[in-house]
């Protein structure tokens, strides 16, 4: 189905086989790509973590043992030169967690921003973790420039609502985030916990899944009384 992100706070789930293993929310995005007959095609980007070699192998290792034909589109070191043609030819896009901020400029840089939104359009399905959720949306809270956090309220805007992720496990990011909508520097929007995916059609939210019994989404809006913010029902995965 067109139009499909899956915006998460996990993946890369430690393994009793090997270094690592997908999680119940990668497994989710592949099924989600509906493929059958062969195994899907999925292209893992570390842009917001500088395409680190070293964690390239135990990456597609856990997508071998997942059944999953993965490669690495890498910016650093650059060697595909058609990335539209590499892109459009994926089932699942998987975006690592890390900097947004530099995510951002060098896939702009690239022109895989629009590269990715075509391909959004075209059936691909869009998900990732942390930065690699945050960047479809309008933007949120980041620790891209260091311990103190800001915001950024220029990601992609595939979707037009913020994302808060960490939720739990970095409480300062709350009241940023409830800030930042209360002052109208970013759009209403939703916020996870640990181990929560957001599910989306388009630019509609339509599931929330989790593969943490404790974890949850939120959705934050700004009202005439201040800022609201309401739990969501998650599905467990």
């Amino acid at each position: 189905m067109s139009g499909t992100i899956l915006a998460t706070c996990g993946g890369w789930a430690p393994s009793d086989r090997a270094d690592l293993e997908f999680s119940p929310l990668q497994h989710y995005a592949v099924e989600l790509a509906g493929v059958t007959g062969r195994a899907p095609r999925m292209g893992i980007l570390g842009t917001a973590g500088g395409d680190q070699l070293h964690l390239e192998a135990n990456e597609l290792r856990a997508a071998r043992l997942a059944g999953v034909d993965a490669q690495h589109i890498r910016l650093f070191g650059r060697r595909d030169e058609d990335l539209r043609e590499l892109v459009l030819a994926l089932d699942v896009v998987w975006v690592n967690g890390g900097s947004v901020v530099n995510l951002l400029a060098l896939w702009r840089a690239h022109g895989l921003d629009a590269v990715l939104r075509e391909a959004w359009a075209a059936g691909v399905v869009l998900a990732g973790t942390s930065a690699g959720a945050l960047c479809w949306h309008s933007g949120g809270p980041t620790s891209s420039f260091g311990p103190a956090l800001c915001i950024e309220a220029d990601a992609l805007g595939l979707l037009p609502h913020s994302l808060a992720v960490h939720y739990d496990s970095q409480p300062r990011r709350r009241p940023l985030f409830h800030k930042a909508v209360g002052d109208g520097i970013l759009p209403d929007g939703y916020a996870v916990d640990e181990g929560v995916g957001l599910l989306y059609r388009a630019s509609q939210l339509v599931e929330v899944v989790t593969e943490n019994p404790a974890g949850s989404a939120y959705r934050v809006s700004r009202t005439s009384a201040g800022v609201r913010e309401e739990p969501l029902p998650a599905r467990r995965l």
